[in-house]
């Protein structure tokens, strides 16, 4: 009477081990090639957006940084009429706040108002250097969970197509690859844009720091050159 009971609780085992075991990596495998190539695409877009974060925020890091005693050297350089020295010292950095002092520097003798213009210019410039290509971050952040709702709209088509041609028989398991098609590509669009998304708004944070200290710095350069001689 043992043995009779023995074989139904090994097959209960069986499949709750079999369903421990059920992987992302299987899912994918088993979502048909729909979903296999929508999933490829979703990786390289979290590839693409992970390289440019990077590269962005070690650049914007280094365009943050600059001497503590900068402004003070330029103070006292343009005090002392010593522009040379002034426009030797910005070279030798490539700080955006550097770049923009030095502009204003070699505009010097020239009226205030095209000095202000020059700056302005040149702040322009330098923030669209370190902007250069986070709107991709931006637009990967917003396409991804598209393409991950295009793989559930395939995934759903194939599962109804199952349906309408199994004449009354269905068979769970190609139903089940639409489904494992539906889900998987809207899980992974989801993962890519929720990555992509914190990443851009970290940049435009880091970005935006920059731009305060890039305008601090030319207003305290401007009432330089307004203070009376």
């Amino acid at each position: 009477m043992f043995a009779l009971f023995q074989q139904p609780v090994t097959d209960v085992e069986a499949l709750v081990s079999e369903e421990k075991t059920l992987s992302i990596y299987k899912l994918i495998l088993e979502g048909g090639i729909g979903g296999q190539i929508i999933i490829a695409l979703l990786l390289v877009l979290l590839t693409v957006s992970l390289y440019i974060y990077f590269e962005r925020f070690f650049a914007i890091k280094a365009a943050s940084k600059i001497d503590k005693d900068f402004m003070n050297q330029i103070k006292d350089y343009v005090a002392n009429g010593n522009l040379e020295a002034a426009k030797s010292l910005c070279e030798k950095g490539e700080a955006p706040v550097v770049n923009m002092i030095g502009t204003g520097i070699s505009r010097i003798g020239k009226p205030l108002e095209d000095i202000n213009t020059a700056i302005e210019n040149a702040g322009k410039l330098e923030i669209y250097k370190l902007e250069n290509n986070v709107s991709v971050v931006a637009t990967i952040a917003g396409a991804a969970p598209m393409i991950g709702f295009l793989g559930t709209v395939i995934g759903m088509i194939i599962s109804i197509h199952e349906i309408a041609n199994a004449g009354g028989q269905i068979d769970i398991k190609l139903l089940a690859d639409g489904l494992y098609t539906a889900m998987t590509t809207t899980v992974g669009g989801l993962i890519v844009g929720i990555i992509s998304y914190i990443s851009y708004n970290h940049l435009v944070v880091k970005t935006d720091k920059v731009v305060y200290q890039m305008e601090a710095k030319s207003v305290e350069f401007l009432d330089l050159l307004n203070e009376p001689v």
